[in-house]
This record gives C-alpha cells, structure tokens and sequence, in this order.
C-alpha cells in the first residue's frame, strides 16, 4: 500500500470514527483522542489531516453535500420546476433523507454554531454555496421571489427546524412522526407558500 493510499485510509477511518463518536457523545463531549481512539489512529496522526476537531466537520459536512450533489445528478426523478407539488414533494424527501442519514453530523453542526459563531458562519457558508443550484428552481414560478437566497435560507430554516425537532427533540419525549407525514406536512407548506 502506498503512502498516499495510507493517508487517505486514516482520513477515511478519523471522518468515520469522528461520526461514531459525535452520535454517541455529541459534538461538544467529543475530544480529539476519543476520535484518534475510535479510528484506531495515533492521536498525532490526526493532525496530518486536519487542523482542528471544527475543521474535521467542515471536512464531514463538504463531503456529505457532494455526495447528495451527485445523488441529485443520478436520480432520473429530480425535476427543477418548483410551480410543481411533485417537484418540491422530491426536494423535501431528498432533504429528509438526507438529514436522516447524516443526523450526528447535522446535529454537531447546530452545536458547534451555538458555542463558535465564526465556525457557524463558514458552516453556513458551506451550505450556502451548496444552495446556488436551488436558483434556477423558483424560475417556473408564477411570482418568483425577488430575492431568491431569501427564500431558500427560509426554506432551509423551516426543514431544518423542523427534522430536528422530529428525528432529534421528540423522539426522547416519545413523540414520533413517520416519514411520509413530515415529508407531506413540509412539502404542503412550501408549496403553498411558493406556488400560492
């Protein structure tokens, strides 16, 4: 195995061990050595690869985007035309999907933002560069916003908001709700709010 193989193999297993770790303790509990730890890895080893235990997730959250990039670009189902229930009922699941999956990275990104408002901007930023595409979706609009990254950021509050309070804060009360009702119940929100 080659050097380059090596080090792409430890940055796999850190990223992997960091997810494993962030779901059992949390992001704000977890240290660096419980990382190296969980990966197997000298606690020297990680920092070849990344600066920080904030820069490891913003590494996490960069590869998770470019991962449902690429899902996005494979599904014959995505349609950009958002005057349509069916295209923002495929959005909405796309992104319940989504945050279902990554759940202790989503989770550590809202943590991290409340106790680092600077790691919380390049956070957002990250994001915010992902959401670009979403622009050219409010063009089959009757009345397409004015300012369309407006919308999206309220779009994305609203989702965002509301999968946490249903697959992290309700839960451990008890209270569920199941896939298809939260995915309808935010995909008739948006509809009306943007198709009127």
């Amino acid at each position: 195995m080659s050097r380059r193989q090596r080090a792409a193999g430890t940055e796999a297993a850190l990223k992997q061990a960091a997810r494993d770790v962030f779901a059992e303790r949390g992001y704000l509990n977890t240290k660096i050595t419980d990382i190296t730890a969980a990966a197997g890895r000298a606690t020297g080893s990680f920092y070849n690869h990344f600066a920080s235990k904030e820069e490891l997730l913003e590494a996490l959250l960069r590869d998770m985007l470019a991962a449902a990039d690429e899902a996005v670009v494979d599904d014959a189902g995505h349609d950009a035309d958002f005057s349509k229930l069916s295209a923002i009922r495929w959005h909405v699941a796309a992104f319940w999907r989504f945050y279902q999956a990554h759940l202790p990275e989503m989770i550590a990104v809202k943590q991290a933002a409340m106790v680092d408002p600077e790691l919380g901007r390049r956070l957002q930023q990250i994001m915010a560069d992902d959401d670009q595409h979403m622009i050219e979706h409010f063009a089959h609009l009757p009345n397409p916003p004015a300012d369309p990254l407006v919308t999206i950021s309220a779009m994305n509050a609203l989702m965002e908001g509301f999968a946490y309070t249903w697959l992290v804060v309700n839960p451990s009360n008890g209270q569920t709700i199941t896939d298809d009702a939260a995915i309808e119940t935010l995909t008739n929100l948006l509809h009306h709010g943007l198709a009127g």
